[in-house]
């Protein structure tokens, strides 16, 4: 879990504008398209969706998972992995325990927060179509490699 509290504290962004959630989908879409990934992709500020993108292989059930992941990170404020790792620790299960509808909500990988300085968490970055792990991977790949350019 530490590991994953610092990927958080450390890809906290400038800024984040509508240029800037092209740039992070688009990214993501050649990330996913050179592994073959079959993935949908969503990237958000507040309530409007600023990008999204279905690759081959993914479908309409990826962009349901999208949602679920996304309303942990917008309850949460932190990567919808994180959320079900702190219910693992604690010996149970974000089903089990959180008291939140499962059709509404999935503490599973690949939804991340998009923080910006002296903002706090502005949006989301999520990916469907992997095991939840690869998921998270590659949405923290992504922004490494934005905040980095």
């Amino acid at each position: 879990m530490a590991a994953l509290e610092e990927q958080e504290r450390r890809l906290v962004l400038d800024r984040f504008t509508y240029d800037d959630a092209w740039a992070l989908g688009t990214l993501l879409v050649e990330l996913a398209r050179e592994r073959g990934a079959p993935v949908a992709i969503d990237v958000r500020r507040g309530g409007q969706q600023l990008f999204h993108a279905a690759l081959p292989g993914s479908s309409a059930d990826n962009d349901a998972w999208i949602d679920r992941k996304r309303r942990v990170v917008e309850r949460y404020g932190c990567s919808s992995y994180l959320v079900g790792s702190r219910f693992r620790a604690k010996g149970t299960t974000f089903e089990a325990s959180s008291r939140l509808d499962p059709d509404r909500f999935a503490a599973h990988g690949g939804s991340f927060p998009i923080a910006v300085r002296d903002a706090g968490v502005i949006g989301t970055v999520t990916v469907s179509g992997l095991p939840q792990r690869e998921d998270h991977a590659l949405v923290v790949e992504a922004l490494q490699r934005f905040k980095s350019s």
